[in-house]
């Protein structure tokens, strides 16, 4: 076998982030919650900088007064939001205090008359909770831990789970339902035996199942499900549990002064930047070679900086001025009227990349008078409809129509896909049953069989 061995030179393109590209495409990507926080650090850590916090400096062609009032009459002047992912808008999103759960647990502790040592089991069973309120630690577990017997640990355990919120200590969903049924005064055996053997059942709304197995009627059934789809799944929803709260501070303002809606970016989460001229004389007239040159890094470091905010906001401003314009109809008159818009039209319409406008509306949000927006939620693909005009149908708008149909449906007989495809054709969207079923399940509503009411 021969092997012949040959040297060939090839020339490729390559592209390389150097470290003051991969700053800079950080900072465009930041919240302006992360970015406070990066600020702050780079604050810490760089002398150079100094930072003056001035008020909203708008754009010469707007009324600062108009401005200033229209502030002022719709938002807090902290424009401090705080935002939650896994829930919608409810009172628990604004906590007034930090007050947690463990300390509202140890302050029913101490109202308790119970013998000194139970009492220092329920504190270690607090200490125990996760972050659902639920006890992690089996009871064995207890005893091995705390080198006692179980009778004590049961007795600890019985106390926990006579405070508030009902539901705390329970071991499990079952169990959680169980004592907060019990609390109610409605713990019969029948919905005893559905929260143990039938939630699965309950939750698919397999009423006629259960009501063969438990020989009761298929609407008795239905009844105690609704009871048991009323209670609370975690007893900690509405505390604060020791994670740390993140607010949604928003980088911009949608203003609508006149007929014209303007984009007011949020000065006051970035303070103005400058360079210490102290500094400055050092370069110049510094003798030790060494200073100088530490000077002259952090003075880089600074203009780095400076330029990347600035650079950062530039680009929102001129992403958020193109989305206004496409996006008029939505700020006029509502979701219904978001028309579909992709990362791609506006990549093409501003000349840059995808991943560009993808990193510039990360995580970023604007005050409007609609509320708070995320940015991303401004985006959607569209679906061409079959009228006459052929316009473009947001997936949103849609998502709506289907939310609207199922909650004005007939419980008793609830649409199926098909029909709601069929109900929308005659509205001029043509998509098919199984987009239907697509959509309807990203809402997080149930076929129509579990829609079924008795």
């Amino acid at each position: 076998m021969q092997m012949d061995l040959k040297l060939n030179i090839s020339q490729k393109q390559k592209l390389i982030l150097t470290q003051i590209m991969q700053q800079s495409i950080n900072v465009l990507q930041m919240s302006a919650y992360d970015l406070r926080e990066y600020i702050e650090k780079e604050f810490e850590e760089n002398p150079i900088l100094e930072a003056d916090f001035n008020l909203i400096e708008s754009k010469d062609n707007i009324d600062n007064t108009q401005l200033s009032k229209y502030l002022n009459d719709r938002y807090d002047e902290n424009y401090n939001y705080q935002h939650n992912n896994e829930d919608e808008a409810s009172v628990f999103n604004f906590i007034s205090d930090k007050k947690s759960l463990k300390d509202y647990l140890y302050e029913q502790l101490g109202e308790i008359k119970s013998d000194i040592k139970i009492k220092k089991v329920v504190s270690y069973m607090i200490e125990s909770l996760d972050s659902r309120g639920y006890l992690e630690n089996t009871l064995e577990e207890i005893c091995s831990d705390l080198g006692i017997d179980g009778e004590k640990v049961q007795n600890a355990l019985e106390i926990l789970q006579s405070l508030e919120p009902c539901g705390i200590g329970a071991r499990d969903l079952k169990e959680c339902l169980l004592i907060q049924l019990k609390n109610k005064g409605i713990l019969d055996e029948i919905i005893k035996e559905i929260v143990l053997k039938y939630l699965e059942y309950i939750a698919d709304c397999k009423y006629n199942y259960i009501a063969k197995e438990l020989k009761i009627t298929p609407k008795e059934v239905q009844a105690y499900g609704d009871i048991i789809k009323s209670l609370g799944p975690k007893p900690s929803r509405g505390y604060y549990t020791g994670e740390e709260v993140k607010f949604i501070i928003p980088d911009a303002y949608i203003v609508k002064i006149g007929d014209k809606y303007n984009v007011i970016m949020n000065k006051d989460i970035i303070p103005n930047i400058t360079i210490n001229n102290l500094y400055k004389q050092e370069i110049l007239n510094g003798k030790n070679k060494k200073e100088v040159e530490y000077v002259k890094e952090k003075v880089n470091d600074a203009m780095g900086l400076i330029n990347d905010i600035e650079q950062r906001n530039n680009t929102i401003l001129k992403l958020l001025e193109c989305i206004v314009k496409k996006q008029k109809a939505y700020f006029e008159n509502g979701q219904e009227y978001l028309k579909p818009m992709t990362l791609r039209d506006l990549a093409d319409e501003m000349a840059l990349h995808e991943s560009t406008v993808s990193r510039a509306i990360k995580d970023k949000y604007i005050l409007t008078s609609r509320g708070t927006v995320k940015i991303k939620d401004l985006f959607c693909n569209g679906i061409v409809s079959s009228g006459i005009n052929g316009e473009g149908v947001s997936t949103n708008t849609i998502k709506n129509k289907i939310k609207q149909l199922i909650q004005l449906e007939n419980k008793n007989k609830p649409l199926s896909d098909q029909a709601i495809c069929d109900l929308l054709k005659k509205e001029h969207i043509d998509i098919s049953r199984r987009t239907v079923a697509k959509y309807r399940e990203e809402l997080g509503i149930k076929s129509s069989s579990k829609r079924k009411r008795v």
